[in-house]
C-alpha cells in the first residue's frame, strides 16, 4: 500500500526528461533516429525538430530536489530525451506550445515500483488520466486551498497495447486546458516482458495543431518500439 501512494503521489506530481542523449542522425537527414542508452527502446522524429535539455522536466515529474540524493538515484536508473519544433525550443513547452514537443523516456523499476505495476499505472504515467487519480488530486487541492494546474480533462484514446514477445502497454491520448489553452497530450507507454522496465514516448501540442497533425504525430509514435537485444 505505501508504495501505491509513493506511485500516485509520483504520477500526480508528472513530467519529465533527462538529458539528450543517444541521437544519430542518418540517410539524408530527414529524420533523428533514437536509441536510449541500453539499445532497447527506438523512435525516430523529423529532423526540423531541435533536441532540448530536459532534466528539469526530468524533476517536475519526480519531484525531487536538483542535486540531492533522490535525484541522483534516479538518473541511474532514467534515460530520456525531449525534442521541440518551436522556433525557440524550450522543455516547458512540453506542458503548452502551439509547435510540437516530444519527450521519450526509458524507466528501470524499483523493486516497489515493480510490485504495483498496472495498466493504470502506465496511462497516469505522464499525467493524471484514471478518474481515481484525477479524484485523488482534486481531494489533495481542495484539502489544501490549492488550484488546479490542469482542467477540463477530455479522454480521446484509450488504448491496449500487446507485442508479441509478452511486453503490454497502453496507448492514450487525452486534452487537458493548462494556462488558458486546451493542449493535447499523447502517450505510448511500454512495459517490457519482465515487467521491470517502462518505456514512454509523449507527443503534445495545442489542441488545434494536434487535430491538424494528427496523421505526422502518428508516423512518429508508430516509430516507437522496444528492440530485442542478442543473449
Amino acid at each position: 500500500m505505501k508504495a501505491a501512494r509513493a506511485w500516485l503521489r509520483t504520477a500526480a506530481g508528472v513530467i519529465a526528461a533527462l538529458m539528450v542523449a543517444g541521437l544519430t542522425a542518418c540517410g539524408q537527414n530527414e529524420f533523428i533516429y533514437v536509441r536510449d542508452r541500453e539499445g532497447t527502446t527506438y523512435f525516430k522524429v523529423p529532423s526540423t525538430f531541435t533536441p532540448v535539455e530536459s532534466t528539469a522536466i526530468d524533476l517536475f515529474l519526480t519531484g525531487e530536489e536538483p542535486g540531492s540524493a533522490a535525484a541522483q538515484l534516479t538518473r541511474q536508473r532514467v534515460w530520456s530525451t525531449a525534442f521541440d519544433q518551436s522556433d525557440n525550443p524550450s522543455p516547458e513547452h512540453l506542458l503548452s506550445s502551439p509547435d510540437p514537443f516530444v519527450y521519450a523516456t526509458v524507466h528501470r523499476l524499483t523493486e516497489e515500483q515493480q510490485a504495483v505495476v498496472s495498466m493504470n499505472r502506465l496511462r497516469d504515467f505522464f499525467l493524471p488520466v484514471t478518474q481515481e487519480l484525477r479524484e485523488l488530486i482534486q481531494q489533495q487541492a481542495q484539502a489544501y486551498g490549492q488550484q488546479l494546474r490542469f482542467t477540463g480533462f477530455e479522454l480521446l484514446i484509450d488504448e491496449p497495447i500487446h507485442l508479441d514477445d509478452g511486453a503490454r502497454g497502453v496507448h492514450v491520448r487525452f486534452n487537458y486546458r493548462y494556462e488558458g489553452e486546451v493542449q493535447t497530450y499523447d502517450l505510448t507507454a511500454l512495459l517490457d516482458e519482465r515487467g521491470s522496465t517502462i518505456s514512454a514516448l509523449v507527443i503534445s501540442c495545442r489542441a488545434d495543431c494536434f487535430r491538424a497533425r494528427a496523421a505526422e504525430f502518428d508516423r512518429i509514435k508508430d516509430s516507437f518500439k522496444l528492440l530485442r537485444l542478442p543473449g
